[in-house]
């Protein structure tokens, strides 16, 4: 129970950071999201794999360069993740943060799937409630829009997936974001250092505190990931995914109340399904017998 606890507050961590997210985004809205994205990939790389190297964490990735299905697993997962940082810094700096939300609101019951059929998770009547309520609220959100939201199933399909191989490659958090970026690092160097070239670069030009915000990119996303592979190692992926609705609920907040972005009666309805499936979920779990871990911790 120790363990899962941890586990908890590591998603609470990972996902209210998330959260906040549109703050840092948006303050770079100036800078092409390509390379806000390369950034991203590029500082991220450096970072971890500087620290990695200095807390010796060199034999790990030597052992899973040995093992072609980890190594597999885990390139796969760095584009995941790459595709859902574009997606989403191109949709905040669009002015679509509340569909964003949407799609992080979607995101656990992905996982919840994910975690049933794949992992083989055992789910409970409480997670199956707040599921089927948090449904709803989705259901309504998306006839709310008249079209398919694929920003909305984008972020909501590539998080899920990369949730996923997380939990089943069990790699360690800096040694797992070193190599998930390593393969797309020299793609995203080479496309900054064209940039540059043809003058189209930000990096240097746009104004000191974009320069290091840029430049802090990697930190940024290390610090939540690093949170969130501690804590999909010790919690069921089910349970883990619905620590998710911390982070839609912060950026619907900011996208309302900060941005301007506008909330119909409609989607205010369902969002309030979604609040209750949270009341739900928390009040089950709160009330639910200690007896040990569970099959998927």
């Amino acid at each position: 129970m120790r363990s899962e606890r941890a586990g908890i507050l590591y998603g609470i961590g990972a996902y209210g950071l998330w959260g906040m997210f549109p703050l840092y985004w948006k303050r770079l809205s100036a800078v092409p999201a390509m390379q806000i994205l390369a950034h991203r990939i590029v500082w991220a790389f450096l970072l971890t794999a500087v620290v990695s190297a200095l807390l010796g964490r060199r034999k790990i990735i030597e052992q899973v360069i040995k093992e072609p299905r980890r190594l597999f697993a885990t390139i796969l997962a760095g584009i995941f993740v790459t595709a859902n940082w574009g997606i989403y810094i191109w949709a905040v700096n669009s002015g679509k943060i509340v569909e964003t939300s949407l799609g992080y609101y979607l995101n656990p019951l992905v996982s919840v799937a994910l975690g049933l059929f794949v992992l083989k998770e055992r789910i409970d009547a409480g997670i199956i409630a707040a599921c089927g309520i948090a449904l709803a609220g989705i259901i309504i959100l998306t006839i709310s829009y008249g079209k398919l939201p694929w920003i909305a199933l984008s972020l909501a399909l590539t998080f899920a997936l990369y949730g996923l191989i997380k939990k089943m490659v069990g790699l360690d958090a800096l040694a797992g974001l070193a190599m998930e970026t390593g393969p797309l690092f020299p793609l995203a160097l080479a496309f900054l250092l064209f940039e540059e070239h043809v003058g189209r670069g930000s990096y240097l030009s746009i104004g000191p505190v974009e320069t290091i915000m840029l430049t802090l990119a990697g930190l940024v996303t290390a610090i939540p990931l690093f949170f969130y592979a501690e804590g999909v190692k010790r919690i069921p992926l089910s349970k883990m995914g619905f620590l998710q609705y911390i982070s839609p609920t912060l950026q619907l907040s900011l996208g309302v109340f900060v941005f301007g972005e506008t909330l119909s009666g409609v989607r205010a309805l369902a969002f309030g399904f979604i609040i209750a499936a949270l009341v739900v979920f928390a009040v089950t779990r709160a009330r639910r017998p200690r007896i040990g871990r569970t099959a998927g911790a």
